[in-house]
């Protein structure tokens, strides 16, 4: 699978980063100056002069430089887009279409292109081509009201996780209409959204709430408790040295016994559902006096399911996360990044890192000529500005 990536931000090269890792030849092409997330990134956060943003998201791709404004680009591209199979975009709506790249004119060029398009509100409607971002779509999906207690107090999630998960829908719909180009030969209008993604964060959620036509109290619960349409204890607790979560398997037989509490074996389900904000506070009263180990040689005899809540740190030493090889260390000049790995196995691997994220413009020369034009003629596009080689005006092969 050949991809042409028009991605910026995290979403559209996360999403590409899938399809790179799984072996497609993806190509990122970014403006002269470089993508926001190679610029910018977020947090000022660099590592041998290169955003760690850019980092975590571009590996396993080429890249070009085109200037998409220049009256030479629609002559770069034309035969790029021929010997592609994908053009993925996460530009405004319409942004591409007044630059000529968009859906209609790719689909003149190969007429069973996949042309993958990521927004944030959706391709049609009232918000359409309205900036959207990460948070905005937590606030608008109505993620971020049952994130927070749901009693005046919300917030967003820790991390941009309308953006991860946008990133793994969208590389799952070039996934489907590629077999389906395979099986039929028909190029997809392939079309996600932010919105879209935040709302499937919450799928159950919404499902039970709308029917079992729930009402704004329902969602009101006590800040410990992890989601509102499960009875406690299900939610994270504080102990006298840690935090835990606690999530039970089957019945509460035997739990407040466990914790030595008459007050609480009082609550049976109906109780414990009608009056979870008393239960809540009782156990969190009762939890605040345990260690986490004391707590663990509790209830884990008993079938109860415990969890240290853990920080980044924690991750970092995790066996688990070690076994699972889940973390990367990515060579990035004299030092290395620690980056998330492709989360998925196949026949027990994890598929490889192939290439380091690329140089702005690293791959301009080779695709070039890949593409026909003689090095006379990629020196004249590199004069124009219409193409940008290398970071010093070259490229490695």
């Amino acid at each position: 699978m050949k991809v042409l990536s028009f991605s910026h931000f995290v979403q559209g090269p996360a999403a590409s980063q899938y399809l790179a890792d799984l072996g497609a030849d993806v190509t990122k092409v970014e403006p002269p100056a470089g993508s926001w997330e190679r610029r910018i990134g977020s947090a000022g956060i660099r590592l041998a002069g290169q955003s760690v943003t850019f980092l975590a998201v571009n590996r396993n791709k080429k890249s070009i430089a085109v200037d998409l404004k220049h009256p030479d680009a629609a002559r770069v591209l034309r035969p790029l887009i021929e010997r592609c199979d994908v053009v993925m975009e996460n530009y405004r709506g319409g942004a591409l279409e007044k630059l000529g790249l968009g859906y209609d004119a790719v689909r003149a060029v190969r007429p069973d292109i996949i042309y993958a398009s990521a927004t944030g509100w959706g391709s049609s409607g009232p918000m359409a081509g309205k900036p959207g971002v990460d948070l905005l779509v937590q606030a608008r999906s109505g993620l971020v009201s049952v994130t927070g207690d749901g009693d005046g107090h919300v917030t967003a999630a820790g991390t941009p996780v309308v953006d991860h998960h946008g990133a793994a829908l969208l590389a799952m719909g070039v996934l489907a209409a590629y077999v389906r180009r395979l099986a039929t030969g028909q190029g997809t209008r392939v079309q996600s959204s932010l919105l879209g993604a935040g709302l499937d964060l919450q799928a159950e959620s919404l499902a039970l709430y709308y029917s079992g036509r729930r009402s704004r109290t329902d969602i009101r619960r006590p800040g410990a408790l992890a989601a509102w349409f499960i009875d406690p204890p299900y939610g994270v607790y504080r102990l006298r040295d840690a935090h835990a979560a606690i999530a039970l398997s089957g019945t509460m037989d035997d739990f407040a016994a466990a914790l030595g509490s008459e007050e609480l074996a009082a609550f049976d389900q109906r109780a414990r559902r009608d009056r979870r904000a008393q239960y809540t506070r009782l156990l969190e009263q009762t939890l605040s006096a345990w260690t986490y180990q004391e707590l663990v040689g509790r209830l884990e005899p008993l079938g109860f399911w415990i969890e240290r809540v853990a920080d980044y740190d924690d991750v970092r030493d995790d066996a688990q996360v070690a076994e699972e090889g889940l973390l990367m260390d990515m060579p990035v000049g004299d030092s290395h990044a620690t980056v998330l790995n492709h989360p998925v196995r196949y026949d027990g691997r994890l598929p490889p890192l192939r290439t380091p994220p690329p140089r702005l413009g690293e791959h301009t020369r080779p695709l070039l000529r890949a593409a026909g034009f003689g090095d006379s003629e990629i020196d004249e596009l590199i004069s124009s500005g219409a193409v940008v080689a290398g970071d010093d005006g070259t490229a490695r092969g």
